[in-house]
């Protein structure tokens, strides 16, 4: 996850937290740390997203639209939705560029404006984080997908050193980071559970503290990890699906 994690889609467009984020992403993916884990992270959650040729996905707080982008070229049709029009107007720019047709949404994750059981799958990484409840915008996706649809969060993990180091910077005054809310695997099985879905279940990835070097030490062994245990790991993924009920 980038060091300018997206500030959440339920804020404004125009709050001055989301000013330059474009940029912000580039320079961290430009780095060894972010090449590394952004990497990681996406392999992660296209493996648990699957097979996505001629699935309906919408992707809740697309950001620039890297992963957007990645599920259009797997044959997906693909809707992403985000805050931030800055945001919006890269993630055209890059779907552009990759000659995909992505329909992008200025909007917010609390209110989506798309009919009920309208998607095969929900993604959305880094945004449910800087949501104080986090209820009611599940909800809001679970009615969006169609009956036996998954939705796929990809969120920061509580025990881990990248917790550590955030804490201390919104202790030391970081608006951002004193906003965030970090989830254990438990947390999120339980908000899965709370919103009705079944079949859930929770993976980890970026097991190494954030440092370029550790990395690059540990990349290689990262996924092998995940599969035995959360705890550690900077990034989980919660994949569920929706029943009939859960959609209604």
């Amino acid at each position: 996850m980038t060091e300018a994690e997206r500030p959440g889609s339920d804020q404004g467009a125009h709050d001055p937290a989301l000013e330059g984020l474009p940029d912000a992403y580039a320079d961290w993916r430009r780095s060894t740390l972010g090449r590394i884990t952004d990497a990681l992270e996406e392999r992660l959650l296209l493996d648990r997203i699957g097979q996505v040729r001629g699935l309906s996905i919408l992707d809740v707080g697309c950001g620039d639209g890297v992963l957007a982008t990645r599920l259009a070229q797997g044959g997906a049709r693909v809707t992403g939705i985000d805050a931030s029009a800055e945001m919006i107007a890269a993630a055209r720019r890059r779907a552009k560029a990759a000659g995909v047709e992505v329909d992008l949404v200025e909007g917010d994750a609390g209110g989506l404006p798309f009919p009920a059981g309208h998607f095969d799958c929900v993604v959305s990484v880094a945004t449910l984080c800087f949501v104080d409840d986090p209820r009611p915008t599940i909800r809001d996706m679970v009615r969006v997908l169609k009956p036996g649809g998954r939705l796929i969060l990809g969120e920061l993990g509580r025990w881990n050193l990248w917790a550590a180091q955030r804490r201390v910077k919104g202790w030391l005054g970081s608006k951002l980071w004193s906003a965030v809310h970090f989830r254990s695997r438990r947390d999120l099985i339980e908000l899965a559970d709370q919103a009705g879905l079944y079949d859930a279940a929770v993976t980890g990835a970026v097991f190494y503290p954030p440092h370029g070097i550790a990395a690059h030490l540990m990349a290689r062994v990262d996924h092998m990890i995940g599969t035995v245990t959360t705890i550690g790991g900077a990034f989980l993924v919660l994949t569920a699906k929706s029943s009939a009920e859960a959609a209604s």
